[in-house]
């Protein structure tokens, strides 16, 4: 006689998974794109003040340089916030986490609205880090979860979309906010915001308690994955060496190119879309090949940054350099976090935290390293570091292939 054995339960800290590998539920689609409204409201309040420098500064009475803080604090306390915040949570569902994470977001802008002096300002961007730091790390590793292996570099090319769109979208978006209704205006439109994806992530979000909590010991371990080293190396020099250059931008299409100065908005939003094209571009073919996907990411930043002080001196090549920049850059996010995927399948959340806080720390470092070069020499010296570190990071992905994951 044959004994049938009871289905058993699934435990109680895994994920529901679609009821067919080759398909996903619309509402798990849906999901991905309010994590993705949700990256794009969280970069764009960390890069608001980039555009707001002076009208804020005037505001407290403190000069453009100081007014810079505000950008230069939360990129640090990110850092430190991405690979300590998933220990500190423990077991607590990741839902509850990113939905809390957001609301800080907003109430640091509130307070911002309400700050009395610059100090209690920075205070609130201090939350800021903090609140940006924690949901890259856990919103990195959300599509690894919600859908089938099949549609993973899909979904990673839509939750970080919402992070290439911010990267260049936000900014002018909230820079015009300012300038039409004061600053106060668009650090209020991001808090709002964040608050519509709280309500989002809420009905949309399934539960997602932790299967394993990220300890200590867990995160010092990456180090010893090469293809995570490598990953996060890879991580360090595209985005260090994009905004080496990128950071400057706007004296660049000026001062090189021979654009003039209100045309510069309209140029980075078409920026901003050819990024997102590139997302998506990338998003479908690092299933394939991502080694070879970061080594053309790499060469296309290269080749772009050092044509532009050769070509790029009139409108038309600024025009169409820029373009490329936007599409090469664009695939950044995606493949570097596909990467780290699949090196660490078995501690998504670890690597990713570790990731994203050199990510963050690159931004720093990169934007610090360009000013020092400009200051030094001049901006045509700044895109041909921003070309080498570039072509640099593709020689680095050739020499590791045999840590590729």
């Amino acid at each position: 006689m044959t004994t049938v054995e009871p289905a058993r339960p699934a435990p109680a800290d895994a994920t529901p998974e679609p009821p067919d590998p080759g398909t996903v539920p619309l509402g798990r689609w849906l999901a991905l794109v309010a994590v993705a409204v949700g990256t794009f409201a969280m970069v764009t309040a960390e890069q608001l003040p980039m555009g707001l420098l002076t009208p804020i500064g005037g505001a407290f009475g403190v000069s453009e340089g100081v007014a810079g803080l505000m950008v230069t604090v939360p990129g640090l306390v990110a850092s430190a916030a991405a690979p300590l915040l998933p220990v500190l949570i423990g077991r607590r569902d990741r839902r509850t986490v990113l939905i809390a994470l957001l609301g800080l977001m907003a109430a640091a802008n509130l307070l911002s609205l309400a700050a009395p002096n610059f100090p209690v300002l920075l205070g609130a961007r201090f939350l800021i880090g903090i609140s940006i730091g924690g949901f890259w790390a856990l919103a990195a590793g959300i599509a690894v979860r919600m859908v089938p292996e099949a549609f993973v570099g899909r979904a990673t090319a839509i939750t970080f979309g919402g992070a290439t769109a911010a990267n260049v979208l936000g900014v002018p978006a909230g820079t015009l906010i300012g300038e039409f209704s004061g600053w106060k205006a668009a650090f209020a439109t991001v808090g709002g915001l964040g608050l519509l994806v709280v309500v989002a992530l809420f009905a949309l979000l399934p539960a997602m308690p932790a299967a394993e909590p990220v300890r200590p010991a867990t995160l010092v371990a990456q180090f010893r994955n090469p293809a995570v080293r490598a990953g996060v190396l890879t991580t360090f020099l595209l985005v260090g060496g994009h905004f080496a250059a990128f950071t400057f931008v706007s004296p660049v299409l000026q001062d090189v190119s021979g654009i003039e100065a209100g045309m510069v908005g309209p140029l980075l939003l078409a920026f901003g879309v050819a990024g997102i094209v590139g997302n998506f571009l990338v998003g479908a073919a690092v299933g394939r090949d991502i080694r070879s996907v970061v080594m053309a990411i790499g060469l296309a930043l290269a080749v772009v940054l050092a044509l532009f002080p050769l070509v790029g001196t009139a409108p038309v090549g600024g025009i169409v350099l820029l373009i490329g920049w936007g599409l090469a850059f664009g695939g950044v996010p995606v493949s570097v976090q596909t990467w780290i995927l699949r090196a660490a399948p078995r501690d998504t959340e670890a690597a990713t935290a570790l990731n994203t806080s050199v990510f963050n720390l690159a931004i720093a470092l990169g934007a610090l390293c360009g000013g020092l070069v400009v200051d030094a020499a001049d901006l045509t010296t700044a895109l041909w570091t921003g070309s080498a570190v570039g072509l640099l990071t593709t020689l680095t992905v050739w020499r590791t292939r045999r840590t590729s994951p």
